[in-house]
């Protein structure tokens, strides 16, 4: 392999040329981290990144919405680096002196640092391409709502965002990995997961005589505790199932039966086979359950997204370019979390691979993601811009390969359904209706993300 090395004796080092641009950089990040925005609202966060790249000589396109691509460099290969602009609505509880000024929101999971990151490698990727060191394109792509249901990604996809690109990488801020190491794997690196509501309906009553009516909580109680045993047994245990439920309500008053509860959660695989069957198991679960009680149920399937799948090739692109650029032992091994990444969705369309972009000072606290405490080691965007740079030349350096239809090994092609973004969705036959992809991103932002 390749790469930005090969320019030859006394061309500068990735690292000298992003050396002048760091304090921008850096000053990006705490930018965006201060005035942070929720899924479909980044506007103004798309305006900053597209004034930086105008600044650095390039020509960004902005998309439906909100959300930017900018094309590097000329030819007609091309390479795709990948960036999420939203924030998520939790409070900031961190004190550093760029802490969020917007009540409830804060950028908890590190899209402030992809997205210096990107700008990074893009402004490096520019100075190469005016240096005749760039052999071919990369696009950025700065992408919103990564934290809605399913994914801004779908949105990017739908506008022809990645078209004529043949690999995407990103990196994901990991805060179990020290700063300067980039965990990598091959294969699934994060899962799907899909959020389930279930809504119990009853005549209700009063707690003397259950016998009368049709006892919801106690059903509510039935469907938390067995449906999640129930499906452990129903679904291949290989395939990592994972039902977890975030809230339970039902009912105000010590002596009285209720007439709805709700219960609310999610259902996590790590294998998209098991996640193609898992909605429709579910539903039939949580009605065999409830059956002897004399409630009814409704469930309510809201798709998420499938495991992102990282493709051997683009993994070793990575592998390699951490090695010549951060040092041998810069790259670490990593394991497939049970967390959800819209990132999935490009590599059902072409192949690419995502890595874990180490955020801990060494000998320092665990920030974890999505906690309104997270504070990432901001030497982190300096590695990963160069990174996702040497990782972009080294791709343009090496021979085309086709891409299947199927986009990755193993992969499933996206349907027209999930190219359309705003068209309505439904599950397997049999299952629950899935809501119109439009209505559940105005109301459900994911906080599941995260690799």
């Amino acid at each position: 392999m390749t790469g930005p090395a090969a320019a030859g004796p006394g061309a500068p080092s990735l690292g000298a040329l992003l050396a002048p641009h760091l304090e921008r950089l850096v000053a990006l990040r705490r930018d965006v981290h201060a005035h942070p925005e929720t899924a479909h609202v980044e506007h103004r966060t798309t305006a900053v990144v597209a004034q930086l790249l105008r600044e650095a000589g390039l020509h960004p396109r902005l998309l439906p919405g909100t959300g930017l691509v900018c094309d590097v460099g000329e030819g007609e290969r091309a390479v795709a680096l990948r960036a999420d602009l939203d924030a998520l609505p939790l409070a900031d509880e961190t004190s550093s002196p760029f802490a969020s000024t917007v009540e409830g929101v804060a950028h908890a999971c590190g899209h402030d640092v992809h997205t210096a990151v990107v700008a990074g490698a893009g402004v490096l990727l520019a100075d190469l391409a005016r240096a005749g060191r760039l052999p071919g394109r990369v696009r950025l792509v700065f992408q919103p709502a990564e934290e809605a249901t399913p994914g801004g990604a779908l949105d990017v996809l739908a506008a022809g965002g990645v078209d004529g690109v043949e690999r995407i990488f990103a990196v994901h801020c990991d805060p179990h990995t020290d700063v300067g190491r980039v965990g990598l794997r091959v294969g699934p690196i994060t899962s799907a997961f899909d959020r389930v509501l279930v809504r119990l309906r009853g005549p209700g009553g009063h707690t003397s005589r259950p016998h009368l009516t049709g006892d919801l909580v106690f059903a509510l109680g039935k469907v938390v505790t067995e449906v999640p045993a129930v499906l452990s047994r129903r679904l291949d245990p290989r395939a990592g199932v994972s039902m977890v439920w975030g809230r339970v309500s039902a009912g105000g008053a010590a002596n009285a039966i209720p007439r709805l509860g709700v219960a609310e959660g999610t259902l996590r695989c790590v294998r998209a086979d098991a996640w193609a069957a898992a909605g429709e198991m579910f539903t039939r679960v949580v009605e065999d359950v409830v059956e002897p009680y004399g409630v009814s149920a409704e469930v309510e399937l809201l798709r998420g997204v499938p495991p992102v799948v990282n493709d051997a090739v683009s993994t070793g692109l990575l592998e390699h370019a951490a090695a010549t650029e951060l040092g041998e032992g810069a790259a670490v091994p990593t394991d497939q979390s049970l967390g959800g990444e819209d990132f999935a969705w490009y590599l059902e369309r072409l192949p690419g691979a995502m890595a874990r972009l180490g955020t801990r000072t060494p000998g320092g606290p665990t920030h974890d993601l999505h906690r309104g405490d997270f504070e990432p080691d901001e030497r982190a965007i300096a590695v990963g811009a160069r990174l996702l740079a040497a990782t972009a030349t080294t791709a343009l350096h090496e021979p085309a390969q086709p891409v299947t239809a199927a986009g990755r090994a193993g992969g499933v092609p996206i349907t027209e359904r999930e190219r359309t973004p705003t068209g309505p969705r439904r599950a397997p036959a049999g299952g629950p209706t899935v809501q119109p992809d439009a209505a559940r991103r105005s109301r459900q932002p994911h906080q599941e993300d995260a690799t």
